[in-house]
């Protein structure tokens, strides 16, 4: 299978892509939501190993990803086999009853950018290229990075800084924001957090980063996204049907875990209680014990796939 590329030179490479399809069990003639279209290498992988019958939807909040893998997929769009629609996941149950598109055999979320958007300047995802502050999945809705930093007071930035991307610095990189804005660009951004936490020097990544990482998680209100749309998947999921989750950092990681293991156990607490909890029917049976990560081999031809892990779990 061709890796996804892109007219312009990005090439996306789809992470954990056989640990994937196994553990969906993808089989022919199955229905499968991928709700992170991405570069749309997960989603052919499933399409390939479901023919010759069967049938995924692919979601984005990326108009470009649909675009792209729309006209690079065009043959599976033309037979009926591959569904794209323009929504963020939070929409998946809404999106799949309205294409009478339930239930299904399996959902993936890849949590993690595509390659497209980290390598398209004017996106504002990442300060290895000059571009406008933007950061939307979407650039149809919400504010960008940069009116958010605008609206924001000092405390507010601070927090988000410090609650999203785990930056002890948080504070003082609020103040240089506050005292610097507007802020408009990346280079500008990545600079001021630079200068804020005295250079990068004996640092193994760019200071810059777990800002940047902060601000795109709010203003796509990822994580708030991700907790909406776990519940749905019990809705779509047939009894068998399996739940593929990757993620690519803590607090998303810690998200996903904490749902699959409350849902998966027999046993609730109950603090109201003198008998202190209730038995219950698990929802979910564990597919993985702890996080599944890429091998030696993809790591080191993949290098965005080192802090990627991916739970499966399957419906009770």
């Amino acid at each position: 299978m061709e890796t996804p590329a892109d007219p312009q030179g990005a090439t996306h490479i789809p992470v954990m892509l056989a640990e994937c399809i196994e553990g969906l069990a993808v089989r022919p003639g199955g229905r499968y939501i991928d709700g992170t279209l991405g570069g749309g290498g997960h989603t052919e992988a499933i399409l390939a190993h479901s023919a010759p019958n069967g049938q995924v939807m692919g979601l984005d909040a990326d108009p470009a990803a649909i675009r792209r893998v729309g006209q690079r997929l065009a043959d599976d769009v033309a037979q009926g086999r591959l569904h794209l629609v323009h929504t963020a996941f939070e929409q998946m149950a809404q999106i799949a009853a309205e294409h009478n598109f339930v239930p299904v055999d399996g959902i993936l979320l890849d949590l993690g950018l595509s390659s497209f958007q980290l390598e398209t300047p004017e996106r504002g995802f990442s300060f290895a290229q000059d571009g406008l502050l933007d950061m939307r999945f979407d650039p149809t809705s919400r504010e960008s990075a940069s009116q958010l930093l605008d609206r924001l007071d000092e405390k507010e930035i601070a927090d988000l800084i410090y609650g999203y991307g785990e930056e002890r610095m948080s504070r003082r990189i609020a103040r240089q924001i506050v005292e610097q804005r507007p802020i408009r660009t990346t280079s500008q951004l990545a600079a001021l957090v630079e200068r804020a936490v005295g250079g990068r020097k004996g640092q193994r990544i760019h200071p810059a980063t777990r800002t940047f990482q902060a601000l795109r998680i709010a203003v796509n209100d990822e994580l708030g996204q991700l907790k909406r749309v776990l519940g749905q998947t019990l809705e779509l999921l047939r009894p068998g049907g399996r739940l593929a989750v990757i993620s690519f950092h803590s607090l998303e990681d810690r998200i996903v875990k904490v749902w699959m293991r409350e849902e998966s156990r027999a046993y609730v607490p109950d603090p109201t209680s003198i008998y202190g909890g209730r038995t219950v029917e698990p929802r979910l049976g564990l597919l993985t014990k702890g996080p599944l990560v890429a091998s030696d081999a993809e790591r080191e031809q993949n290098p965005r796939s080192r802090s990627a892990k991916l739970r499966i779990a399957e419906k009770k």
